[in-house]
C-alpha cells in the first residue's frame, strides 16, 4: 500500500467530525475490497491510544462522572433475560465554563472534559472500582449512582459521592447528566455511522470515540497526534482481527 494512501487514510479517520464507516472509506480511497478498507481503520484505530496516557481528573472545585452501560442490539427468541450486549464502564470530567462577558449568559455551566471508555467483565467492585482506579486520579470527587459495587471508592483514596438511583434512569440522567450524554452520543455514533458493531471489536471503537470526543475542540490537532502515536505503536494483521487473536488497546491501565 502506498505511504500516500496510509496519509490520506490518517487525515480522513481524524478529521471527519463523525468518523467514517469501512463501506464509506473503501469507496473514498478507491479501495478494491472492503478487507483493506477494515484492516486500515482497525491499523489506525490502535493508534488512537496514547501508551503512557494520563489518568483523568485531578483539578480542585471540579468532579467526574462514573457510569456503566450496556451496548449492543436486541436479542429476540432466547428466553426472558437474554441478550449479548456487552457491559461498557466510562468515566468523564465534567467542567465548569466561564463566560467572558456578561450577554454571553448561554455558555454558563457544565460541560464534558476528556472521557474514558472500558469495555468491563461484570458489575462487581472489583472491575468497577478497578476500572476508576486505572482511569481517573487519586483524590479526585467522583460522582456516581447508588449502586453498591462503587462503595469501596473511598477505600482506593477518592471522595465518591453516590447521588442517583441506579434504578430509575430519569432521576440518574438528572443527577449525572453529562456522562449520559456521552452514552447518547456513543450509541447514536455507533448505529448511525457503522450500523452497530462487534462485541468482538468494539473496544477498538471506543477507543476512536475516545480520542475524537477528546480532541474535538482541537481538529486540527488530532491528524498530527494520530500519526505520532502510529510511528511507535504495532498494529494488528487482518488474521488477527479477524480470529480474535488481537487485543486492542485501552487507556493505561484500564480493564482489558
Amino acid at each position: 500500500m502506498p505511504l500516500s494512501v496510509w496519509f490520506w487514510a490518517a487525515y480522513l479517520v481524524a478529521s471527519q467530525t463523525q468518523g467514517i464507516s469501512a463501506v464509506q472509506f473503501q469507496r473514498q480511497l478507491g479501495l478494491s475490497r472492503y478487507e483493506t478498507a477494515f484492516g486500515i481503520l482497525h491499523k489506525l484505530r490502535a493508534a488512537m491510544v496514547r501508551p503512557d496516557q494520563d489518568r483523568i481528573g485531578g483539578v480542585a472545585g471540579e468532579h467526574v462522572e462514573v457510569d456503566e452501560t450496556w451496548v449492543g442490539g436486541r436479542t429476540r427468541g432466547e428466553g426472558r433475560g437474554v441478550h449479548h450486549k456487552t457491559l461498557v464502564a466510562a468515566a468523564v470530567e465534567v467542567r465548569h465554563r466561564k463566560p467572558g462577558t456578561a450577554q454571553d449568559k448561554r455558555k454558563e455551566g457544565r460541560y464534558a472534559g476528556r472521557v474514558r471508555l472500558a469495555i468491563a467483565p461484570d458489575r462487581s467492585a472489583e472491575a468497577l472500582c478497578g476500572f476508576v482506579a486505572s482511569a481517573v486520579m487519586p483524590r479526585t470527587l467522583v460522582v456516581t449512582d447508588d449502586w453498591s459495587a462503587y462503595g469501596a471508592l473511598r477505600q482506593r483514596g477518592y471522595d465518591h459521592h453516590a447521588i442517583a438511583e441506579c434504578g430509575d434512569h430519569e432521576v440518574a440522567e438528572q443527577f449525572l447528566p453529562i456522562i449520559h450524554l456521552v452514552f447518547s452520543n456513543l450509541k447514536t455514533w455507533l448505529n448511525g455511522i457503522h450500523h452497530g458493531v462487534s462485541a468482538k471489536h468494539l473496544q477498538a471503537y471506543l477507543n476512536e470515540f475516545t480520542f475524537r470526543f477528546n480532541r474535538r475542540f482541537y481538529p486540527f490537532n488530532a491528524f498530527r497526534s494520530l500519526l505520532g502515536i502510529a510511528g511507535g505503536t504495532e498494529a494488528p494483521t487482518y488474521a488477527e482481527l479477524y480470529s480474535g487473536d488481537w487485543t486492542h488497546p485501552t487507556c493505561s491501565g484500564c480493564l482489558p
